[in-house]
């Protein structure tokens, strides 16, 4: 049977080195700015940290009026041209494209994902070789259901730097949509390699098994997942998934149980938890996860009929 997944896509937010040059040429409020608004986005006052970041903007820019001749200033920069705006504001400082690739971060977390792409854009054409704003984008892209964008992205990010941990991540799950299972394989296995405790890898991992039909390798990836993030209420779901495919219902229920009290309003677990108690000839208990699936999410009757007329038909069969 299909089943159903979460996509957990990683973004980049931008630490400030010490570099000589940004510390040369940058005042020194912008970068504390800057360095403030990492601090708020770390602990979640994502608001705060757009204001600092947009601070770090506005200062790290100048604005330069339409009479002032540009030509030798435009030489080493580059100007905007998607806003009223923009014919005044002369980007100089390199140190703003990283500025606004956190703010986009930010502001992708907020869900305004087209603010964020438009942050992500200004950031890439300041500095077109910044590869977090490519990853970035690409997973903006990715949600806004622009595939194709968000793989020339991801590729993007990648031949500027090799060792990008959330590139392969995003890039992985994306080759798994697009039908590229060996491609999907691949790069997760190299963002393992690069980070082994990447939890959202694992649990990406996991899903492209299932899709290879190794469903024992499925399930231990979800277990090293539920491992490193024991919160993870779609590790135990996906775990669930793979246990129904080896025939192992109480372990699934046990899965999808689990998923429910980390996340009640899972409707995908109470839809699995519900086939696996069907399986079971437990149609009175089958029937409530499915009215709760329902209360949830009525869009999902069609799909839903689907799957009981396939339990059933599997529950008939000889074995």
């Amino acid at each position: 049977m299909r089943y159903y997944r979460s996509i957990y896509l990683t973004l980049i937010i931008l630490i400030l080195s010490n570099n000589v040059f940004v510390r040369a040429q940058t005042p020194e409020t912008a970068l504390n700015y800057y360095n403030r608004g990492v601090e708020k986005s770390k602990r979640g006052d994502q608001d705060g940290a757009i204001e600092d970041f947009t601070r770090a903007i506005e200062i790290s820019s100048r604005l330069i009026s339409k009479k002032h001749n540009l030509s030798q200033l435009l030489q080493n920069t580059n100007r905007f041209n998607d806003s009223p705006e923009s014919d005044s504001i002369t980007v100089i400082d390199p140190f703003t494209a990283r500025a606004y690739t956190n703010r986009g971060a930010v502001r992708y977390q907020k869900g305004d994902v087209d603010a964020a792409i438009d942050d992500f854009n200004r950031a890439i054409e300041i500095n077109p070789g910044l590869a977090g704003a490519y990853v970035n984008r690409g997973t903006g892209r990715r949600l806004k259901g622009d595939l194709q964008g968000a793989l020339t992205d991801f590729n993007r990010s990648l031949a500027i730097d090799r060792r990008l941990i959330e590139a392969y991540n995003n890039r992985g799950t994306l080759r798994q949509d697009l039908g590229d299972i060996d491609g999907a394989l691949a790069d997760l296995n190299q963002a393992i390699a690069l980070s082994p405790r990447l939890a959202e890898a694992y649990y990406h991992r996991g899903y492209v098994q299932i899709d290879r039909k190794d469903f024992q390798q499925a399930i231990l990836d979800f277990d090293k997942a539920i491992q490193l993030k024991p919160s993870m209420a779609w590790a135990y779901q996906g775990r669930g998934t793979a246990r129904m495919d080896v025939v192992d219902l109480d372990g699934a229920i046990a899965d999808f149980s689990r998923a429910l009290e980390l996340n009640p309003n899972l409707y995908a677990a109470y839809t699995n938890r519900g086939l696996a108690l069907l399986l079971q000839g437990k149609d009175l208990e089958a029937q409530k996860d499915f009215e709760k699936v329902l209360s949830l999410a009525p869009s999902m009757k069609s799909d839903l009929d689907h799957r009981i007329q396939l339990a059933k038909q599997a529950r008939r069969a000889p074995r």
